[in-house]
């Protein structure tokens, strides 16, 4: 065999037809659609009028529901359906002569919005009913450009005219409530884990049931549940008859040594949640390999957020150790369910026995929520039954580490922008209280610091005693002539009147003699309360002259700061004898005061 490699010749590939765009296979109005979250849905638009604008709607939600179109949730295709007949009973009750795609104009779209609004539906509701109608006549054009009329097709490039407006953010719990529902469930989640594979030790006193009993659970632990119907529980249940022994829940109490019941499902949702701060929808989309890279204490949880288009793989890191820490209890949650994972199809990490078999995935807890906070009695703030949201507990988590960050954006916007955080999880009815302490808080200072020096002559005579403690109002050596009376001014002795905060550094004052108690250079002590006292005086001579609101205007913050941060320092005596040499002599009244 020769060793040169040999010549190669040129590839050519036979001629590939395409193949002819299939027509739509929706004819009739009853089929079902496997949505790619959330299972099979029946969709049924048989009672839908006129018919041939029924079955394009089909099939442009058929197309959408498909792989790579854009809905890909069970619940959002109930919806659409629900919105089609709102919109052919409005067709109906206008007596509008629709037929087909065809016959639809712009008029349609904005009288179907129009009477969306009559009925008081609101901008936002009203936008996202609206939109799917918009959405469906785009994937009609999108598979069929010529059934859309030209009009039509202009008004297709917009939703409504107007703004959806901004939403209301749901608020969070108080502390109070959410206390209460992490202890509740912290007991229930505890007691579950003592129930699975504890010792069963119910009827061993029984010979008999006890065996009827053993070969119940050796069923169960084989194909994962028994069915009410099958001979051994029937045997078993009927033992209990006889002997007089509870039977309601003999079910639930055969399982729930070996899975998760339904029940179980309230308490470890509302402790993840209140501990993660996780959004409702992903957490019920958890899988049994969402733990990874644990590190220093803390875990990854991994998830999927469906509404995030183009980034719906996300994570966080939660902390991690023991049964008490997020990451600790995910992993207890693993083991649970691993007996039940291993009869069920997919890899979620809630499976659970419900109504005669086991289950995967949480559909829906509308009603076991608010049951679950009734049977442990938990109440909201006004001491009524409360009505438990999980998309409420998350704005609680939220409420709850904006609180603990103090409002530092940079710390709370985790998984977030900071516009976002701000706006969806900061601003909130529940946090209005702190957001208005934050600003009382801020005022109080901002008044505290145009405070002036206020000096009683205890503490005059300790200032005069130790000057390095005026540091940094003023030094040492300017303690003695500032209190000696040489930096008099007409209502305090100055410590900068050249450095003034009204005007630029190293120009005098040209603040009117009375801003001298706005500012933080000036030193108030017993000798100029008797000039205090003279235009306390006047300024409540002037009150019946003028309005009250000029009155308040000119001398209402002047007179507030003598009367309550001024004068209570100085001793009643202190007082009194100011008072008494103010009568004695004639003080001078700057002119501006009468201006």
């Amino acid at each position: 065999m020769s060793e040169r490699p040999r010549k190669g010749r040129p590839v050519a590939f036979a001629p590939i037809t395409p193949e002819r765009p299939q027509a739509d296979p929706v004819f009739g109005l009853k089929f079902t659609i496997e949505a790619r979250h959330g299972g099979t849905v029946l969709v049924d638009m048989t009672a839908l009028d006129p018919r041939p604008l029924a079955i394009a709607f089909a099939g442009a939600l058929r197309r959408s529901a498909a792989l790579g179109g854009s809905i890909g949730a069970a619940s959002v295709i109930k919806q659409y359906v629900q919105v089609y007949r709102h919109f052919f009973a409005w067709l109906a009750d206008e007596g509008l002569k629709v037929v087909g795609v065809s016959d639809l104009r712009a008029a349609h779209i904005d009288g179907f919005a129009s009477a969306l609004e009559r009925r008081g539906m609101g901008a936002i509701h009203r936008h996202m009913t609206v939109s799917k109608i918009i959405n469906t006549l785009r994937a009609i054009e999108a598979d069929r450009p010529d059934r859309i009329a030209p009009e039509l097709h202009e008004r297709l490039r917009y939703t409504l005219a107007t703004s959806a407006g901004r939403s209301t953010p749901r608020d969070a719990y108080s502390p109070f409530v959410a206390r209460a529902l992490r202890d509740a469930a912290r007991a229930d989640v505890e007691a579950m884990f003592r129930r699975l594979g504890a010792d069963d030790r119910t009827d061993e006193g029984d010979p008999a049931i006890a065996t009827a009993r053993a070969d119940v659970e050796a069923i169960i632990a084989r194909q994962g549940f028994i069915v009410a119907d099958q001979p051994e529980l029937k045997s078993l249940y009927f033992m209990r008859v006889r002997r007089n022994l509870p039977t309601a829940t003999l079910i639930d109490d055969l399982h729930g040594r070996h899975h998760l019941l339904a029940c179980d499902l309230p308490a470890l949702l509302v402790l993840l949640t209140l501990d993660t701060g996780l959004e409702p929808e992903c957490m019920k989309t958890l899988t049994v390999d969402c733990l990874a890279n644990a590190h220093a204490g803390t875990v990854e949880l991994r998830y999927l957020k469906r509404r995030a288009r183009g980034a719906e793989h996300k994570s966080m890191r939660i902390r991690d150790g023991g049964g008490g820490t997020p990451g600790g209890l995910i992993r207890r949650l693993i083991d649970a369910t691993a007996a039940a994972c291993e009869h069920l199809p997919g890899d979620c990490l809630w499976a659970y026995h419900n109504v005669g078999g086991l289950r995967a995935g949480i559909v829906d807890l509308k009603y076991q929520l608010p049951a679950w906070a009734r049977r442990h009695g938990i109440v909201d703030d006004n001491g009524k039954p409360l009505h438990l949201l999980l998309s409420r507990l998350r704005k609680t988590h939220k409420a709850l580490w904006y609180t603990k960050t103090e409002g530092h954006m940079a710390r709370f916007a985790v998984g977030h922008t900071r516009e976002v955080a701000a706006r969806h999880y900061a601003d909130l009815p529940s946090l209005r209280p702190l957001h208005e302490a934050a600003v009382a808080d801020a005022f109080r200072e901002a008044v505290a610091a145009a405070i002036p020096t206020v000096l009683a002559p205890t503490a005059e005579q300790a200032l005069r005693e130790a000057p390095e403690q005026a540091a940094p109002l003023m030094s040492a050596d300017t303690v003695g002539p500032l209190l000696d009376g040489e930096q008099d001014v007409w209502l305090a002795a100055c410590a900068g009147f050249h450095s003034s905060p009204f005007a630029e550094a190293g120009s005098p004052c040209a603040q009117p003699f009375w801003g001298c108690l706005d500012c933080p250079n000036a030193v108030i002590t017993a000798r100029k309360l008797p000039a205090i006292l003279a235009f306390l005086a006047f300024i409540e001579e002037q009150r019946p002259s003028l309005p009250a609101s000029d009155w308040a205007a000119k001398f209402g913050r002047v007179h507030s700061r003598i009367t309550t941060q001024v004068l209570p320092v100085f001793s009643d005596a202190v007082i009194a004898d100011a008072r008494r040499q103010m009568e004695r002599e004639r003080l001078y009244l700057p002119p501006e005061a009468r201006a």
